[in-house]
């Protein structure tokens, strides 16, 4: 997108979101970055900004981690239990999807690993998460940090990037926490900020909005809690708008795989 990498989310985006949703990458700006086209295999470390390594395990995922100065090696494929068939197939999403092999890169913040699904640091994944840069009133208040984070790359039929973030929770109590905590967020963004946020649904359980960043392409955010998971995807849609029975159609299958 000048694209949010549905990074973070995904970078989120999940992926993210506050961040490039389909990269584990420092948190984002408020005009996110297209998918950078570079070879298929990254060699060497990708700098990311300079900090201060954490002292004691991080609580919160509200609150910014500290993290590491540089990748070193490419991320796992899998993150402890969570793996690829935790992530729906690419025809469950729509006709035309395909699971992408992000290459990374040094914008990208991450170094590729030749596959579609890639490890994230849970406090990285679960804060970039978070909608940032908005004009409404913050909400405030801490929320748990998952045990494991894990990354997927898809393209959709119109080749637009895709990426679902899966956040696994120590106990369903704690993932409910993290998505109340997620979804008071979005809804609270509101619009006019660096991100504006419209809600085109809501249960209890799964949502639907569009995330629009200052200068940059919108994109969908669909979100599901369900046992101890709590699953992000996010895409980029030409029609954003209008993609809220799209949104439907998606819920089952990201409920059918991910806890």
């Amino acid at each position: 997108m000048k694209t949010v990498v549905v990074a973070g989310v995904l970078a989120a985006v999940l992926v993210g979101c506050s961040s490039k949703s389909t990269a584990e990458q420092p948190a984002p700006s408020s005009t996110p970055s297209p998918t950078p086209v570079i070879p298929s295999t990254v060699s060497g470390t990708v700098p990311v900004p300079p900090t201060t390594l954490p002292t004691s395990n991080p609580t919160d995922a509200a609150v910014p981690p500290e993290v590491p100065e540089q990748a070193t090696a490419p991320p796992p494929a899998n993150a402890g239990p969570l793996t690829a068939d935790n992530l729906p197939a690419p025809d469950k999403l729509g006709a035309g999807w395909k699971t992408y092999t992000d290459p990374g890169g040094a914008e990208a913040g991450f170094i590729g690993n030749n596959t579609w699904t890639r490890r994230r640091d849970p406090h990285q994944a679960s804060y970039e998460a978070l909608p940032s840069g908005c004009a409404g009133q913050p909400v405030k208040g801490s929320l748990p940090i998952p045990q494991y984070a894990l990354t997927g790359s898809y393209r959709t039929a119109d080749a637009l990037p895709a990426t679902a973030l899966l956040l696994r929770f120590s106990t369903s109590d704690a993932a409910t926490a993290y998505y109340r905590g997620y979804e008071a967020r979005m809804k609270a963004c509101g619009t006019g900020g660096d991100l504006s946020v419209k809600q085109l649904w809501d249960t209890a359980t799964a949502a639907t909005a569009v995330r629009t960043y200052v200068g940059a392409e919108a994109y969908v955010d669909v979100s599901v809690v369900k046992g101890s998971t709590v699953a992000l995807l996010a895409t980029s849609s030409a029609q954003p708008d209008k993609q809220a029975d799209w949104a439907h159609t998606v819920v089952p299958a990201l409920e059918a795989v991910i806890d």
